[in-house]
């Protein structure tokens, strides 16, 4: 089976994520020192910060106690296949990209969740008081991943639309 040129773009969207993942929580571990949960490094206090927190569970501390560590792996690996098999289908920049990200972010957290027992996140932008949350590289992709998958999603049904009101005048 040939791959499309265009999926060829979403896996090595989704190779660079994991990538840049790996390497920046690499160096949170290694060369920033950080080795115990909630040791911090401050960049521009108090707007953003380097904090280490050991995510056991997914989004807003659901199932935080880390009992669904295989679960999630699992989860997170069958959502990759998905997408995966879904660029080989795909034929729009805008949803490879999406599909890219999405699948490097999911890959990038299963990573962890398999050598650890938990994702390593370090963003910490809390003192902004807009983003009370800490996160990865993996998580902004996959966010901005289903940013993408919407904005495509819009487009191409307005698209659709207005090829439909074409053909009927």
């Amino acid at each position: 089976m040939k791959i499309p040129r265009i999926a060829l773009a979403a896996y090595g969207f989704a190779i660079l994520i994991v990538v840049i993942d790996q390497l920046t929580k690499a160096w949170v571990l290694g060369e920033l020192g950080l080795s115990f949960e909630g040791q911090s490094h401050t960049v521009l206090d108090p707007i953003f910060n380097i904090t280490l927190v050991h995510n056991e569970g997914v989004s807003f501390g659901l199932f935080g106690d880390g009992s669904a560590r295989w679960m999630l792996s699992v989860f997170s690996v069958v959502v990759a296949g998905i997408l995966g098999w879904w660029a080989l289908k795909a034929d729009r920049r805008l949803l490879i990209t999406a599909i890219g990200l999405i699948m490097g972010g999911a890959i990038g957290n299963v990573i962890d969740r398999i050598r650890f027992g938990f994702v390593v996140d370090f963003l910490d932008f809390s003192g902004t008081g807009f983003f009370p949350w800490v996160f990865n590289v993996a998580d902004s992709a996959i966010t901005i991943g289903v940013i993408l998958l919407i904005l495509d999603s819009v487009l191409s049904e307005r698209a659709a639309k207005v090829g439909v009101a074409a053909e009927k005048s």
